[in-house]
């Protein structure tokens, strides 16, 4: 082989190398482990937002109430069931009242019988004053006889202790009197005791309301304080809300609310927070609320689950970013910026943040700065980028 054709052979196959070799380095550098991280980017904006609390509620009666017996005792009869709209003052059920009644005629009869004694005393009590009187009299005109010596001595002591027992009989007549009173009043004491006492066996409705469920059958027997029957009042009821306490940040009494209920997805109903709990769960590390209906919605059940978002003032003018623009390096939080083509990482100082996503920027960001808002992965000061519409397309 003639050497002139060695070498076209060598230098055909150095360049076929030479294009080799750039051929991966340029693939290498488009789409291999060297090739630029593809970003988007966005420019940060000054705005405002209406900043929004969101959490899961169930629905509960403010006011309800247990009816039961105040004393032990059986279930006589049950006149309500379970759904049922009772009135104030509507019977509902009532206790067997055992010897209740036998014991108040009882009572009835010793009433009278006081009356009676009260009357025969007071009767005494005048008869005694009365005589009383006529000892006084007696015994100033022989004192006056004695003094002009018309009777003896013996005679005027005799009308004085006369008058002694006189005042006497009328002291006892009083005391007798005031015991028969007080036994009087302390019968009717009695007696109206008793009589609270039989009209606590008729358990009536508190207030207008529904029975939400009947917990005793005649016949059974519940202790002091047990419930029969279980009522709310429809008008009372509220979403008992749930949020967690490290986005709790703005919760108040009076913020008005959202209110959408299991039953009725599509439907928001409005509200507002009615009370804020003192106490939050430290189990659960959340805090809870009180939500109230503006009307309540018709067909509203105990215990249904809520979705209820809360709107908090609007925020004042600051820069907003998304909230997956926000990274964090060593444990401070900034966003990755890009200036005159080269990445920075600014630490910011964070504000409130909206349910869409959007965050508060305080401080440490200016409105116009070209912030990365994607990355395909972790970026460094020193990383090569692409800026991309999307991260979704496949790389050129």
């Amino acid at each position: 082989m003639k050497p002139s054709s060695i070498g076209m052979r060598s230098a055909v196959l150095g360049l076929l190398g030479l294009g080799l070799v750039a051929g991966m380095a340029w693939v290498m550098l488009r789409s291999g482990p060297l090739a630029p991280t593809r970003v988007t980017v966005m420019q940060a904006a000054e705005g405002r937002f209406v900043p929004a609390l969101f959490g899961i509620g169930t629905v509960e009666a403010r006011r309800s109430y247990l009816i039961g017996p105040t004393v032990a005792g059986r279930v006589r009869s049950v006149a309500v069931d379970t759904g049922d709209v009772v009135r104030a003052g509507q019977l509902l059920a009532e206790m067997d009242p055992v010897d209740l009644d036998e014991r108040a005629a009882a009572l009835d009869a010793a009433v009278a019988r006081a009356g009676s004694a009260v009357a025969a005393s007071d009767a005494q009590r005048r008869d005694a004053r009365a005589r009383q009187a006529l000892a006084a009299v007696n015994a100033r005109r022989y004192v006056e006889l004695g003094e002009q010596n018309f009777i003896s001595a013996g005679a005027v002591e005799a009308r004085l202790q006369e008058q002694a027992s006189a005042d006497a009989l009328v002291g006892a007549a009083e005391a007798n009197h005031a015991a028969a009173r007080q036994e009087q009043q302390r019968l009717a004491a009695e007696r109206a005791g008793l009589r609270q006492q039989r009209a606590n066996v008729r358990l009536l409705a508190p207030a207008d309301g529904v029975v939400i469920s009947r917990d005793a059958e005649p016949g059974s027997t519940v202790v002091a304080g047990q419930a029969v029957l279980r009522v709310i009042e429809p008008s009372s009821l509220w979403i008992r809300l749930r949020l967690d306490q490290g986005r709790s940040a703005g919760l108040a009494a009076g913020l008005p609310a959202q209110i959408t209920l299991r039953s009725a997805p599509g439907v928001a109903t409005p509200g507002r927070v009615a009370r804020v709990e003192a106490v939050s769960d430290s189990v659960t590390e959340e805090r809870v609320a009180q939500v109230g209906f503006e009307r309540p919605p018709a067909g509203l059940s105990v215990g249904e689950l809520a979705e209820v978002t809360l709107s908090l003032p609007e925020t004042a003018p600051a820069v907003l970013l998304p909230n997956a623009a926000l990274r964090r390096v060593q444990a401070q939080a900034g966003v990755w910026t890009i200036e005159d083509g080269a990445l920075r990482f600014v630490p910011v100082r964070l504000g409130q943040a909206s349910l869409d996503g959007r965050v508060q920027v305080l401080d440490g960001l200016r409105p116009g700065t070209t912030v990365v808002v994607h990355s395909e992965q972790d970026l460094r000061a020193d990383s090569r980028i692409q800026v991309v519409d999307s991260l979704t397309g496949r790389r050129p």
